[in-house]
């Protein structure tokens, strides 16, 4: 005979299956039966751990039992304090706070209105460590430019030309020469104005009585000369003209060449000179094939008609066929060129030389790159000239006042 597995485990041990007693209770007593089954059991313990977790999502903290705390935190209004009482004198250097992003002006704005350079190191945003170059009260401060009395509107814009009375750019717009004693040195530094970088640290790091010399060429050319001007810098403007090697090495786009007749040169110089103002005379590009050429000659007689003066950089070989200088432009010529050899000690040695020229003859006019190798050597050397009884003076030095100050004369 078979039994139900269901009779076997639910039924008494020694009982016989006839003799087992009845379950009573009706349908309670047939829910707890089942309820007493080893998969109902287990169901209804699922069903009441998945209620409960219900209500404690619902009603319940689901961090309860975790320490925490509130605290109310009240915005209070700034206390008044006085302004403290002004110094009796400026500081030569200040260090300034940063200030809230609603309260700082661009550097531009600072530049423009105090006078201080700022400059920052290449790729670095206006929170990043700048150098601040804050000039002295008794430096001597340049002209505003443009003049209306020796400007006037060309083709491209805004040229300078010859005053009344003869008043000429290259007087009002140069620097003038501090007191001093000693051997005088002038320095024009060229190539400025192209590379942000590295016309920004040849305005802070050299003195001011180093003149700048700007290509005609980029976007930032007419505010860069403006903060050297604002410096205390002179400035020169650099002409792009036809070389030896010309078209291996280029000089640019409107460069002056010897192919050209007279009115396509005259242009191209008429652009050049449009490019910024307040330059008190020309410095060559480049040039040696030009500058050897009867085409340079008419060029040579519209910078002056305008008041300025022509620098040669030094940088080409001079030739004994120069063209004749008819119109007595003032013209003066570099003895030395600093970086001719790109060495550090090849630059030292040069402004060695040049001391020697100077003690020599009393006044000596040099250029130089714009090179960074370039500005950190002269920056050094220029720390010490006062111990040396060395003088330095701008390069318009050599181009006007009495003629033992002039490397070379129109006439």
């Amino acid at each position: 005979m078979t039994e139900s597995t269901d009779d076997i485990l639910t039924r008494p041990l020694g009982v016989p299956e006839a003799e087992a007693p009845e379950q009573t209770g009706g349908r309670f007593g047939r829910l707890v039966a089942s309820a007493r089954k080893p998969r109902v059991a287990a169901g209804f313990i699922a069903a009441a751990l998945l209620a409960t977790a219900g209500l404690v999502l619902a009603l319940g903290d689901p961090r309860g039992g975790e320490p925490r705390a509130e605290a109310r935190i009240t915005l209070r209004e700034p206390m008044s304090r006085s302004a403290p009482a002004a110094p009796a004198a400026a500081p030569q250097v200040a260090a300034a706070l940063p200030a809230p992003p609603s309260l700082q002006r661009s550097a531009e704005e600072v530049e423009t209105a105090s006078g201080v350079t700022v400059v920052r190191p290449a790729g670095s945003g206006p929170s990043d460590a700048v150098v601040i170059r804050v000039p002295p009260p008794t430096a001597p401060r340049l002209a505003a430019a443009p003049d209306p009395r020796i400007s006037e509107t060309g083709r491209h814009g805004l040229m300078p030309k010859l005053g009344e009375g003869r008043v000429r750019a290259l007087d009002v717009y140069a620097r003038n020469e501090e007191p001093g004693t000693g051997p005088r040195i002038a320095i024009v530094v060229t190539g400025l104005g192209v590379g942000q970088a590295a016309t920004a640290g040849a305005t802070a790091r050299l003195p001011a009585a180093v003149s700048l010399a700007f290509l005609p060429y980029g976007g930032e050319a007419e505010r860069a000369a403006a903060r050297a001007r604002d410096a205390g810098h002179e400035v020169f403007l650099q002409l792009p003209m036809e070389p030896f090697d010309y078209p291996d090495s280029d000089p640019g786009p409107q460069a002056l060449l010897t192919a050209l007749k007279g009115p396509e040169n005259a242009d191209r110089l008429a652009w050049a000179l449009a490019r910024f103002p307040g330059y008190v005379g020309v410095a060559n590009f480049m040039g040696s094939k030009l500058m050897a050429d009867p085409a340079f000659e008419p060029v040579l007689r519209e910078i002056g008609a305008r008041g300025l003066g022509f620098i040669d950089d030094g940088t080409a070989p001079k030739t004994a066929a120069a063209p004749l200088n008819k119109a007595k432009t003032p013209i003066a010529r570099a003895e030395i060129v600093l970086d001719a050899t790109p060495r550090a000690e090849a630059i030292d040695a040069a402004l060695a030389q040049a001391e020697a020229r100077a003690r020599a003859n009393g006044f000596v006019l040099v250029s130089a790159s714009g090179a960074a190798l370039s500005v950190d050597r002269i920056a050094r050397w220029a720390r010490e000239l006062d111990a040396r009884n060395l003088h330095l003076v701008p390069a318009s030095v050599a181009l006007r006042g009495s003629r033992d100050k002039r490397v070379s004369t129109a006439d």
